[in-house]
């Protein structure tokens, strides 16, 4: 099986449906790791810090959140976007499993009134779900690309074919 470099960055979804529903989403992956990223960015050492990691580490990967899911909303170099944030909450998750946590955490609600109580009062208790969803999210857009309406689909295709012949 041979694959091309444009096959590799911009993979053809098998219809109008798979592609609009890989748009949604891009773009709410795109939006996710923008405000997961930011913040990240803005408060590194802080950041850092609690995560026990080095700085340099944490802004990579806050940089990578922030600018992979500004990449992700038009769909530019959607499956090397996807595969940077990929790597970032892969070691979430095994951040997650290190320290002990569940898989999904109990309800909130189910959880007596005292028994725990997250940095902002009352929520979610940690488990490794979220990281975990967002990492198979990226791999599907790894594979099957930006979906309808992607620059990848619009203009690299394209212009990568142009480069190579």
């Amino acid at each position: 099986m041979n694959i091309t470099v444009v096959e590799l960055l911009v993979p053809a979804a098998p219809s109008t449906l798979a592609q609009t529903s890989l748009l949604v989403m891009r773009v709410f992956l795109g939006i996710c790791f923008i405000r997961h990223g930011w913040p990240k960015l803005r408060n590194l050492k802080t950041w850092a810090t609690a995560m026990q990691t080095p700085e340099w580490l944490c802004f990579l990967s806050a940089f990578s959140m922030w600018g992979a899911g500004i990449a992700l909303i038009p769909g530019l170099l959607t499956p090397l976007a996807a595969l940077a944030i990929l790597v970032s909450m892969a070691y979430a998750v095994v951040v997650e499993l290190k320290a002990g946590f569940p898989f999904i955490g109990p309800d909130p609600y189910q959880i007596p009134p005292g028994d725990y109580a997250g940095p902002m009062g009352v929520g979610d208790p940690p488990s490794w779900e979220k990281a975990a969803m967002y990492v198979v999210m990226c791999g599907v857009l790894a594979s099957c690309g930006g979906g309808l309406l992607s620059l990848d689909n619009l203009l690299i295709a394209d212009l990568i074919k142009t480069l190579l012949s």
